[in-house]
């Protein structure tokens, strides 16, 4: 596995993570049926290597993040393997004490003092952004969150965040990305370099787009996976994560599939390639 440095700190992240949408149920509804194999995948994933875990409050109404917490029980239990976990306040939670209370109840969940990465889930235009970034700012003094980021914002909106802040800085913007939507490239990747912010992908795959037969644009892509003995998926995600400074969160329930997405960043192609996927 490949890493990547964490915005401007000095921590180091594996290019590709392990997102945990629709693992325990949808937004803020439960889903119990098929726990073990949640558990089983989150723990499969951070043994790949996959050790950036992402998950929110508003997943399965808190059930993801208990079903992490469990996965992280038993990592503990079978050895010392390296995790690095991310979770988000929902966007109705943006108030200075609902951002503590939310925070202090996902670590409950996670079953942690500390979360690594506490980020916004969706801006709310409602609430003020430099009052949900006060409560950020005293989460880290109080040893509750390592750092600070934000999910689904603009490149203004970013800015506005970090303007906000009096000590701190945001390390990351997540939204979703991938080679069907390019939408991040007009504005916020190039904001992100040029700020040294690490832009986290979710749905790197398109949302299972990636296996459709009907966009003509992926015959190249099967090409390409054919001259390097690879998978669609390994192609396009290989492709995402050499944009720079992009880390990807795919979310997997089949073990194959942790498993093809972990060795993904394992493997360059020529850089002509990259500029032809880029180009499709």
């Amino acid at each position: 596995m490949r890493y990547t440095r964490l915005g401007k700190t000095n921590e180091r992240v594996p290019l590709i993570g392990f997102g945990t949408w629709r693992l325990g149920g949808g937004w803020w509804s439960e889903d119990r049926s098929q726990d073990e194999r949640a558990i089983e995948a989150i723990v499969l994933a951070v043994k790949k290597g996959c050790w950036l875990i992402d998950t929110a409050e508003a997943y399965g109404g808190g059930h993801t993040e208990e079903l992490v917490g469990s996965a992280l029980r038993r990592l503990r239990s079978e050895g010392d393997y390296e995790v690095f976990v991310a979770t988000k306040v929902a966007p109705e939670h943006l108030h200075y004490d609902d951002v503590i209370r939310s925070c202090e109840a996902s670590l409950k969940r996670l079953g942690l003092k500390q979360v690594d990465l506490y980020q916004v889930h969706w801006p709310n235009e409602r609430i003020d952004i430099a009052e949900t970034m006060s409560a950020f700012e005293r989460l880290i003094e109080e040893g509750k969150t390592r750092y600070i980021g934000v999910s689904n914002f603009s490149a203004k909106q970013v800015e506005e965040a970090q303007s906000s802040l009096r000590k701190y800085e945001l390390v990351s913007d997540q939204v979703s990305y991938s080679f069907f939507d390019r939408k991040p490239e007009a504005e916020l990747l190039p904001y992100c370099r040029k700020n040294n912010l690490t832009l986290i992908a979710y749905s790197p795959l398109g949302r299972g787009v990636v296996n459709s037969s009907s966009d003509k644009r992926l015959t190249k892509i099967d090409e390409l996976a054919a001259k390097y003995n690879k998978t669609r998926a390994q192609i396009l995600l290989n492709w995402l994560v050499s944009r720079g400074g992009v880390v990807a969160i795919p979310k997997a329930a089949d073990p194959k599939h942790i498993e093809e997405n972990a060795v993904a960043a394992d493997f360059e192609m020529a850089e002509e390639e990259y500029t032809l996927i880029s180009r499709l």
